[in-house]
C-alpha cells in the first residue's frame, strides 16, 4: 500500500509542476483573491477530467494520442506566451490583453495544462491505487500548486512593474519549450 501511495503523489506532484509554472506566469500581471480561486479550480478540474477522459479512452488509444497530445498542450502554451507578448509590445490597455484569469483566456490555459493529463489517465487505472484517490490527489496538488505559483508569480510581477505582461508571457513559452523538451529528451 505504501507503494502505491508513493506513486499517487509522485504521479500529483509531477502534474502540478507544470501547473506551477502557468501560474507564475499567470500571476505576474497580478490576480485578486477570488480570481486565484477561479483559477485553482479550474486548473484543478482541467487535470482531473482529463485523467478521467484518459481513462475512459484506455490505454490502446493511450499510446497513439498520449504522446501527441502533450505537444498540443506545449504549443498552446508558446502561443498565449506568444500573444502576450506581442500585447506588451504593441502597448494595448489592460482591456485588450488575454486574461488568463478568466473566459477564453482560463479556458486556454486550462486546456494547454491538462492535454499532458490525457495521457496520464490512460494509466491511471493501472497504479494499484482506487481512481478516486488518485484523482482527488491530482485535485488537491493543482490547487496548491496553482495557489503557490499565483503568489510567488504576483509578487515578482509587482517588482518588475510595467514589464509584468512581456515577462508573462516569456515565461509562458519558456515553460512550454522546457516541457517539450523535457518530454522529448524522456526527463520528465
Amino acid at each position: 500500500m505504501l507503494a502505491a501511495a508513493l506513486r499517487v503523489v509522485i504521479l500529483a506532484v509531477s502534474l502540478a509542476l507544470d501547473v506551477f509554472a502557468v501560474s507564475v506566469g499567470v500571476g505576474i500581471r497580478g490576480v485578486a483573491r477570488p480570481a486565484m480561486v477561479r483559477i485553482g479550480l479550474s486548473f484543478a478540474s482541467a487535470e482531473v477530467g482529463m485523467n478521467l477522459i484518459g481513462a475512459a479512452i484506455g490505454n490502446v488509444a493511450g499510446k497513439a494520442i498520449g504522446g501527441v497530445a502533450a505537444y498540443i498542450g506545449f504549443a498552446a502554451l508558446i502561443g498565449v506566451g506568444a500573444f502576450m507578448i506581442i500585447e506588451a509590445v504593441r502597448g494595448n490597455d489592460e482591456t485588450s490583453k488575454l486574461d488568463l484569469s478568466r473566459g477564453s483566456g482560463l479556458f486556454l490555459a486550462s486546456l494547454s495544462i491538462s492535454l499532458d493529463s490525457l495521457g496520464i489517465g490512460f494509466t491511471i487505472v493501472y497504479i494499484g491505487v482506487p481512481v478516486a484517490l488518485t484523482l482527488g490527489a491530482i485535485a488537491l496538488a493543482s490547487v496548491t500548486a496553482t495557489f503557490l505559483g499565483l503568489t510567488f508569480g504576483k509578487r515578482f510581477g509587482a517588482a518588475v512593474g510595467a514589464s509584468a505582461g512581456l515577462l508573462a508571457g516569456i515565461v509562458l513559452i519558456l515553460t512550454g519549450i522546457a516541457f517539450a523538451a523535457g518530454k522529448y529528451f524522456h526527463l520528465e
